[in-house]
């Protein structure tokens, strides 16, 4: 793997330790839902999501 993928994936993990961290979940923890689910389930799968997207595009890249 180059050296450049290995520094975004590094990166990203960076990034979602942020956006898991606890001061950050208790922004999104709310009783109001939203589509029927509460804010932080959102949060959390919409945060998962995103990371396994930009995951997969960053490794796709790396075996063109």
């Amino acid at each position: 793997m180059k050296k450049r993928h290995e520094q975004k994936l590094i990166i990203l993990s960076m990034l979602m330790i942020l956006a898991l961290n606890i001061p950050l979940i208790l922004l999104f923890d709310s009783s109001k839902p939203l589509f029927g689910f509460p804010i932080i389930y959102i949060y959390f799968f919409s945060v998962w999501l995103f990371s396994i997207g930009i995951t997969y595009l960053i490794i796709k890249k790396y075996y063109e």
